[in-house]
């Protein structure tokens, strides 16, 4: 597929510098765009490779003299590169229509247009909405409903009433619905608590690799519309995530917690069990949070702080062991003095 700069500009109400009839078949780098790709330049540090880039044109936030050929301006780069990006993407490869080879129980309802690979299992009662595509060696429980357009790639696992919506994408290896981690102590002994809830997966959510996703103890595990989570992520039983969240990687969201609408949660962050994270709110990476955090917080570190105020402690780190020696100096110092007979 090809496009010109002016059709690529008008999707993303661009103005354009330069020729706009060239030709672009594809969005690279700008280390590895060819001449018939478009980059994007969105960062300072990359001004030596904007000087050499081959790409035909550029996706820019202002006109920039470090590149003579054709420059697209755009607000955000980054945004624009994600939309034109799409135009270059290719589907999800599809299996004509239902595999002999998967396992459908009788009583499931299969919509239009759906693929089904080979070594799908779709249990009692299914529910699945038109378009969708089931990837091998995925597990459909019974009486699981999944939306129209979703795409569920190999091995992973939905297990029993659970509800996936409409366009959500769930990655390879994820389990939805397992049982939540409860246990009660008798005696030493740890004396398992049904998990009888489920799991809803709201419109336009895209689950990472390896996910897991823990079915409610009562009612439900609720990932709201919007959502974004990226790999090794962990959702415990009860969690509701609100509209529009972004989760990265390895992070762990313990039992009854709530997090709020466009909530921006790092890396390796762990948040504990009923703590509730008003809307907006940014976690840094690797931080630990025991408690409640008030709309638009900006929070980093173990336990969760003030980013600034983590910043200055971090700071300090490094010079703890000479300020405990010049501690350690001043005490011997007022020691002698208050030695001295007065």
């Amino acid at each position: 597929m090809e496009y010109t700069v002016k059709q690529i500009a008008d999707l993303v109400g661009a103005k354009v510098i330069g020729d706009e009839q060239i030709l672009i078949s594809g969005i690279n780098s700008l280390d590895e765009a060819s001449p018939e790709e478009i980059s994007f330049f969105a960062d300072r540090r990359y001004a030596e490779s904007l000087k050499k880039t081959k790409a035909s044109a550029i996706l820019v936030s202002a006109a920039t003299d470090l590149y003579k050929g054709t420059q697209v301006l755009v607000t955000n780069p980054a945004l624009a590169y994600a939309r034109i990006a799409a135009l270059f993407s290719s589907p999800a490869p599809t299996h004509s229509g239902i595999s002999q080879r998967a396992a459908i129980h009788k009583s499931a309802v299969i919509g239009k247009g759906v693929s089904i690979f080979p070594l799908v299992y779709v249990g009692e009662k299914v529910v699945i909405g038109d378009n969708v595509i089931l990837f091998p060696g995925v597990f459909v429980g019974d009486r699981v409903r999944i939306g129209n357009h979703t795409v569920i790639y190999p091995n992973v696992t939905i297990m029993q009433d659970c509800l996936i919506g409409n366009e959500v994408i769930i990655h390879a290896g994820s389990v939805i619905g397992s049982d939540g981690f409860g246990f009660v102590r008798d005696e030493g002994v740890n004396v398992k608590i049904p998990q009888i809830g489920m799991v809803q997966i709201d419109d336009r959510v895209e689950i990472g690799a390896n996910n897991c996703i823990d079915r409610a103890a009562l009612g439900k595990t609720w990932i709201k519309s919007g959502v974004k989570t990226d790999n090794l992520v962990q959702i415990a039983h009860n969690v509701v995530i609100g509209e529009d969240t972004v989760i990265v990687a390895q992070t762990g969201i313990a039992g009854s917690a709530a997090v709020g609408r466009q909530v921006v949660i790092g890396g390796q962050v762990g948040i504990s069990d009923h703590v509730k994270i008003a809307d907006r709110v940014m976690i840094g990476s690797r931080s630990g949070v025991p408690k409640s955090l008030s709309a638009g917080e900006v929070v980093s570190g173990t336990p969760a702080m003030p980013h600034r105020l983590w910043l200055k402690t971090r700071g300090l780190i490094t010079r703890l062991p000479d300020l405990v020696e010049k501690l350690r100096s001043l005490e011997k110092k007022v020691e002698e003095l208050e030695k001295r007979p007065k």
